[in-house]
């Protein structure tokens, strides 16, 4: 590409943040619209509106709108050929992409459920996020604007599954997750290894909320793994950082620490995904599911089942070597049974 990259998002956005690192790591120009400026008005709309919007030339070579953090993370991959996201060992790509699915479909559950359910995060979402498509209008039209976000963005917990019942589930989760990746960090800079996988970024825009902003999770995620909080900071920008082949995990050999991850993936993610998937597949109105033996119900979200039929025909285009690595890898965490069918 000859000219920047244009996006639209806003910093409250995880997988805007999360889009935004990816390209300052992989050195790709870019122009970033914030989603109150006016220049939005001669580009094109993606027809569901989701931050962040890219506007990249389609087939015939006029822009078109496009959403979806991780196909946009391949397209990258397609069209830019140094500083890969994407380990060139099939096997570990697996659990990269694993592990990114997971961040952006599980972890943005914590992220949701936080900023909506204690008084503290409601306020200062609804204070602030409103600022981001305008800070130049009265008071009364601002404080307006944050009622309206916050009745908007609390009605949408029954997508993510944020709710009196999952809440506590949530929350423990969210504490475990910090546990394992703090004692990842102990021993490797990233989740896949010595630089960084698409895993890193995804996992990157949700604690830029969890982490950074909100401030329940903010305080709990400094107080339980304080070398997140400052990996939070330092994966903002990447660009000073010269990756090498030998940087990457060997998936055939991963460290305890990221089978640790693997196990509060498998743990968690698993029994929701598979719940959920079976719920739009039968048209039920309501997911129905066990965690760590607690009862979890939520709104079905076909979304999540294409990502977890993506996952499961990722493991299935395996090479034989490849796959029987993956399953080595993933044998004892409970994402055995994700992948299963």
């Amino acid at each position: 590409m000859t000219e920047p990259v244009a996006l639209s998002g806003a910093p409250g956005s995880p997988y805007t943040r999360k889009m935004l690192a990816v390209l300052r790591y992989r050195r790709i120009p870019y122009r970033y619209l914030i989603v109150s400026n006016p220049a939005l008005a001669d580009l094109p709309r993606a027809k569901v509106p989701l931050l962040p919007t890219f506007y990249l030339p389609g087939a015939d070579g006029a822009l078109e709108a496009v959403t979806d953090s991780t196909p946009l993370i391949r397209r990258f991959e397609r069209e830019h050929g140094d500083r890969s996201l994407i380990p060139g060992d099939a096997a570990l790509a697996f659990l990269d992409a694993l592990i990114e699915d997971y961040a952006d479909e599980w972890l943005t559950k914590a992220m949701f459920h936080y900023r909506w359910a204690y008084a503290a995060d409601i306020a200062k979402a609804s204070a602030i996020l409103p600022c981001w498509r305008g800070l130049s209008v009265p008071d009364a039209d601002l404080a307006e604007r944050g009622r309206a976000v916050a009745e908007r963005q609390i009605g949408r917990l029954r997508y993510v599954g944020s709710n009196a019942l999952t809440g506590p589930i949530i929350e423990a989760s969210y504490r475990r997750f910090l546990e394992a990746f703090e004692a990842h960090l102990r021993v490797m800079p990233y989740l896949m290894g010595r630089r960084p996988g698409a895993s890193d970024f995804a996992t990157y825009g949700q604690l830029t909320q969890l982490a950074e902003f909100d401030p329940t999770p903010a305080a709990l995620t400094l107080s339980i793994a304080p070398r997140v909080t400052a990996w939070v900071g330092m994966m903002e920008d990447q660009s000073g950082v010269e990756p090498n082949a030998a940087d990457w995990i060997d998936a055939a050999n991963p460290p305890p620490t990221l089978k640790a991850l693997l196990r509060e993936v498998g743990r968690v993610y698993t029994p929701v995904m598979l719940a959920n998937a079976r719920a739009v597949m039968s048209g039920a109105a309501e997911v129905s599911a066990e965690v760590d033996g607690q009862a979890w119900t939520q709104q079905p979200f076909p979304y999540q089942a294409k990502c977890l039929k993506a996952l499961r025909d990722g493991r299935a285009a395996l090479a034989p070597e490849a796959r029987k690595i993956v399953d080595a890898a993933l044998d004892g965490t409970g994402c055995e049974a994700l992948l299963a069918g």
